[in-house]
């Protein structure tokens, strides 16, 4: 197969894999939908308490849950077929959104309704996540495994940039009933995309899922320094570099222009994934990729100091002034911290990128699913940690000190460990070792 040497992004997993692209198509709607209902949970609870706290603990709610079900579920995608396993735990995702929708349309949402949904989601989510990318090595050959990842980026990129905008204009003229309604007929799209899976049962020895399959999986981390690296330093650019949180208070009382300025400040990360998913073709030829990963996040980290800068200058009344509200926004500050944003998207979707093809050029098939589920609770559990960090110094602080010394913690601790590590320096795409 010849090599793909352009810039723009490598399309050619579409051509040798249907089944890939309906699942791909299937997800990225219904990733679609879920941006719209994460969006419009955080309003709701924010509307409700009116407290930024409570908004970050619905990510923190779902941290244990989450965990948990990403583990089991990676044990079961290395027990059973994997189509199987996605699709029931895509089953369980549907119908907690079907039962936010009916809350929200009888009038009868609580704060506790919104929490417990949200776990559900959360924790049937990451099995879908954790097996959906155990499968796609089996869908499409390793030489292509960076391109797939990119195209991950994209289904991000559509997810975040086009979900939280649309999901802040659509409770800002309609209400939360709608939103989530519009949620529940995206999401049927994945079914489409798994149902039409041929049977993935996986390959070599497989262990029931229990103590001996964890044990496998931890002793298999245990011994796979590359691995456990990009594990760790994933965790630590999320947990000291994830605001979202922080949007809801920004909107409101930081820079103005409330709900629609959470949509724009979210969709800007994911427009800088969605840009540099497009322009990924080199990323495909990089054989270092333990130190792209690195310097990937050095880039994540700083783009967040720069942008907890600009919270701190809206405090100054030389570059905030006039009045602040939902109908009034400092449009300045709001553009540059859009652009850090978008920076810090970037940098995170190149990060990405290499991580997913670690994972799954260097991790066997019979181990895939428990990796994955690993790999799914520090993707997903890192923001989790994230918001709680962000939410409890922004509480007892202000709103602008989380993410500068975030920022900073970030680029200390990641080239530390680079520094550190010899092996991850030494990662090598072409012989990818674990």
């Amino acid at each position: 197969m010849s090599a793909h040497r352009g810039a723009f992004i490598d399309l050619r997993p579409f051509t040798v894999s249907r089944a890939f692209t309906r699942m791909w198509v299937g997800s990225t709607l219904a990733g679609l939908g879920g941006q719209l209902t994460l969006v419009a949970v955080m309003l709701h609870m924010y509307a409700l308490t009116e407290s930024t706290f409570a908004v970050s603990m619905i990510a923190v709610a779902g941290l244990i849950p989450m965990v948990i079900a990403g583990l089991y579920g990676g044990m079961l995608a290395d027990a059973f077929d994997r189509r199987t396993v996605a699709l029931l735990a895509a089953i369980v995702t549907f119908g907690s959104t079907i039962v936010l929708a009916a809350l929200a349309w009888s009038g009868h949402t609580t704060e506790a309704s919104l929490y417990i949904l949200s776990v559900i989601n959360s924790a049937a989510n990451s099995i879908v996540m954790a097996t959906r990318a155990a499968i796609v090595p089996r869908l499409i050959p390793r030489d292509l495994l960076p391109a797939a990842s990119a195209l991950q980026g994209i289904t991000v990129g559509i997810m975040v940039m086009a979900g939280p905008a649309l999901g802040g204009v659509l409770v800002a003229l309609t209400d939360y009933a709608w939103t989530y309604t519009i949620d529940v007929a995206l999401m049927s799209f994945l079914f489409l995309g798994l149902w039409t899976l041929p049977h993935l049962p996986p390959e070599g020895e497989t262990v029931k899922p229990g103590l001996r399959a964890l044990a496998d999986g931890w002793t298999f981390i245990r011994s796979s320094p590359n691995i456990r690296m990009q594990y760790i330093m994933d965790i630590i650019a999320m947990t000291f570099g994830n605001p979202v949180a922080l949007f809801p208070a920004v909107g409101a009382v930081i820079l103005g222009g409330g709900s629609v300025t959470v949509g724009i400040l979210t969709a800007s990360i994911a427009a800088g994934a969605f840009l540099c998913s497009i322009f990924s073709g080199s990323l495909g030829r990089v054989r270092w990729q333990g130190v792209g990963i690195a310097r990937s996040i050095l880039v994540f980290g700083a783009a967040t100091t720069l942008f907890g800068g600009v919270l701190l200058l809206a405090h100054f009344e030389a570059f905030s002034p006039g009045t602040i509200d939902d109908t009034h926004a400092n449009i300045v500050l709001i553009v540059l911290a859009c652009v850090f944003l978008a920076i810090a998207g970037a940098a995170d979707n190149v990060s990405a990128i290499f991580r997913n093809t670690m994972m799954q050029a260097a991790v066997p098939d019979s181990m895939r699913g428990r990796l994955q589920g690993v790999f799914t609770v520090v993707v997903t559990g890192g923001p989790r940690l994230g918001a709680l960090y962000m939410g409890t110094l922004a509480t007892i602080g202000a709103i602008w000190v989380p993410p500068l010394l975030g920022g900073l913690v970030i680029i200390v601790l990641i080239a530390t460990l680079l520094r550190a590590s010899a092996s991850f320096r030494a990662y090598d795409a072409r012989d990818p070792k674990p």
